[in-house]
């Protein structure tokens, strides 16, 4: 495994890849101020003083509707600037492996998506990201994994703003003809080094197991949240339709991602997506619990 550079450090999934590291792995996780990705000069300087075997890309803009005004930011990060990570991985002879995202597709499909399916996004996030993979592919050995809807106990993700407004509103409204797969970012972390580990190259699909629309997905969340105690369980969660919450950027109806080869090659299919979610709100319950305590030990001081 050696010594693997991680960027993107303090997103949710860098932060898991830290956490769920192999021990045989030297990881190097760094953050914008001290790697900025977009910064080709200082992508040399980095590698040339880490000297990485390895490379994990964990830093994207991932601000879908956002992107669609600022595209030249969004270019600049998702694809411009995976160029520079794969160009700079090609001259130390380092591995790249690479996150992407169900948005490459259109959504249209009646069938979960195969990794060779031919892409067709319809936002500027999923071009971006297309262009993206295209540009980690140029790497005979480069990995590019595809994922959809990740979330984790820290970080700014579907699930922590659920329970957020499900703590304060009586009711929150959510979008049930868009299906998908929640995954958590620590069992993505874990597919991640997993595939690492067993020299999986090009395109593969990982999320967690099972089906769901946003609107599954945030009952789940109050049902699983209101079991651990949180404030949860008398909000009313509604569903709607797509056209009735309209935004900047067309999100894909269709997302699901066929996981089978991945799951053949790593010997393992994914936990159901509501049993991680089960953990992951546990991980949240303990955190809450333990910051509780340490605020009312200093209070009393």
């Amino acid at each position: 495994m050696k010594r693997v550079l991680v960027t993107g450090a303090g997103g949710q999934l860098a932060t898991e890849l830290v956490r769920w590291a192999p021990l045989d792995a030297e990881v190097i996780a760094l953050g914008v101020d001290a790697l900025d990705i977009c910064d080709r000069a200082r992508i040399d300087a980095v590698f040339a003083e880490v000297r990485p075997d390895a490379v994990f890309n964990a830093a994207a803009y991932t601000a879908v509707d956002l992107a669609e005004t600022e595209s030249d930011i969004a270019d600049r990060v998702n694809y411009r600037a995976v160029s520079d990570l794969r160009a700079a991985c090609d001259a130390r002879g380092a591995r790249f492996v690479h996150v992407s995202t169900d948005y490459v597709f259109d959504g249209e499909s009646s069938r979960a998506y195969q990794p060779g399916d031919a892409t067709c996004p319809t936002s500027v996030y999923g071009r971006t990201k297309r262009d993206g993979e295209l540009a980690a592919l140029k790497s005979h050995d480069a990995l590019v994994v595809r994922t959809a809807w990740v979330y984790a106990s820290h970080g700014k993700n579907f699930m922590r703003t659920m329970l957020r407004l499900m703590q304060e509103r009586d009711e929150v409204r959510v979008v049930a003809d868009q299906i998908g797969t929640p995954t958590s970012a620590a069992g993505l972390a874990r597919a991640l080094w997993s595939l690492h580990a067993a020299g999986a190259t090009g395109i593969h699909h990982w999320t967690d197991a099972g089906v769901a629309s946003w609107y599954d997905f945030a009952v789940a969340i109050r049902e699983e949240s209101a079991a651990l105690g949180f404030a949860t369980a008398r909000t009313r969660v509604t569903p709607i339709r797509t056209v009735d919450y309209p935004t900047p950027a067309r999100r894909p109806a269709m997302g699901l991602l066929s996981k089978d080869a991945t799951w053949a090659l790593l010997g393992r299919p994914a936990p159901h997506w509501r049993e991680a979610l089960r953990a992951t709100l546990a991980e949240s319950s303990a955190a809450s619990q333990a910051a509780a305590v340490t605020q009312s030990t200093t209070g009393a001081r």
